[in-house]
């Protein structure tokens, strides 16, 4: 009889608008800033100008795009590097560990 509905994103209620950490906001406000600081500085009389320009706030904001099973592009960044540089070798010390016999001259 207990049967309890459980929401498919209970994350979301801690997110500022559902989406975006602090770190994210601030993120993405610290590259658009810079992007209108520049555009403000610099002339923009060549196209090669303007894309040099637009390129920080358009890497802040690709790393704050949602991605389903994940929280956004930074964070699959961040969980590959982790991946990628630490220990790779696993050792088993599992539940049936002693039921394993030695393996010796890889056979």
């Amino acid at each position: 009889m207990n049967n309890f509905l459980i929401p498919a994103n209970t994350k979301s209620g801690q997110l500022i608008l559902g989406v975006f950490k602090p770190f994210d906001l601030i993120l993405l406000g610290t590259g658009v800033l810079i992007t209108l600081t520049l555009l403000m500085t610099f002339p923009m009389s060549d196209t090669w100008q303007v894309v040099v320009v637009v390129i920080p706030g358009l890497t802040c904001a690709f790393l704050v795009i949602p991605v389903p099973n994940y929280h956004n592009i930074l964070t699959i960044i961040i969980e590959a590097y982790t991946f990628f540089t630490n220990r790779r070798n696993y050792i088993w010390k599992g539940w049936c560990v002693k039921d394993v016999k030695e393996v010796k001259d890889g056979k």
